[in-house]
């Protein structure tokens, strides 16, 4: 049964069996990012990151496109006149990216059509990417003489490579589902009209997987993209101690004993 939990002017959330589902909801525009979708995006996550009941999230559009970027032409955003388009990043963009990196749970993009600018960069702060073959993901900064932000210059290499990154952010070239798929950039390509159905099915898997110790590992990733090998064996083992006092990893143990599929509660 789905129950919408959140319905505001530029996105609307709901949950269903552990995972929520936040969709962007400007379809005349593509889903471009306005002020009030910025604030509304960031209460949705805030909402789902801190709900217990959801132990998975997934990230999408409504209508052609899953974000086209900032809206320029939204004259909402005083910075805008300001030319101030550093501290439009930084109080409207980047507090969304951060949200989504230190969430405690996976977050999944269901990309359905064109990622572009700071779209582009919002499916790459997600967790996990699958792809309709109308999706397309675009850096286009470049293309009216901006660069890349919204967290594009650190996912981005680290996703395909600094050469391929170098490449994208220097060219604004469109990549379409397929080529995404190939270098990277996501992770599965699906039919159009399964997009949805598949994301989901992807996202119910995850909210039932054992949920403390798929944040600990998400988190253990990102640290151990910044320090060295000893460092992150330290903090492998600190993060292990804590899965270890986790109820479902006695239930995971319990479970490979008795050869029975386990019943994971996110405890």
């Amino acid at each position: 049964m789905t129950q919408k939990t959140f319905t505001a002017e530029t996105v609307t959330l709901t949950k269903e069996n552990g995972v929520g589902v936040i969709t962007l909801n400007r379809p005349q525009v593509y889903n471009a990012m306005n002020k009030q979708l910025n604030e509304d995006l960031l209460k949705a996550l805030k909402d789902v990151s801190r709900d217990e009941d959801v132990r998975a999230v997934i990230v999408t559009g409504a209508g052609k496109a899953f974000c086209s970027g900032a809206d320029l032409n939204d004259r909402t955003d005083p910075n805008i006149d300001k030319l101030s388009l550093g501290n439009s990043v930084r109080d409207r963009y980047n507090p969304i990216v951060v949200t989504i990196a230190q969430m405690e749970k996976p977050v999944i993009a269901a990309v359905n059509g064109v990622a572009a600018g700071a779209g582009c960069s919002l499916a790459l702060a997600c967790d996990l990417r699958i792809v309709s073959e109308h999706a397309k993901f675009i850096e286009a900064f470049v293309r009216i003489g901006l660069v890349p932000d919204s967290g594009s210059s650190y996912f981005l290499p680290r996703l395909v490579g600094l050469g391929r990154a170098m490449e994208l952010a220097l060219s604004g070239t469109d990549v379409d589902a397929e080529q995404a798929v190939q270098i990277g950039l996501a992770n599965r390509l699906v039919p159009h009209e399964q997009l949805q159905e598949e994301a989901m099915k992807w996202a119910s898997r995850f909210a039932q997987a054992p949920t403390k110790a798929v944040a600990l590992t998400k988190r253990s990733l990102y640290k151990g993209m910044e320090v060295s090998l000893e460092d992150a064996l330290e903090y492998e083992a600190q993060l292990q101690d804590i899965a270890g006092k986790t109820a479902d990893f006695q239930e995971g143990v319990q479970a490979f004993m008795e050869k029975r599929p386990p019943r994971f509660t996110g405890k």
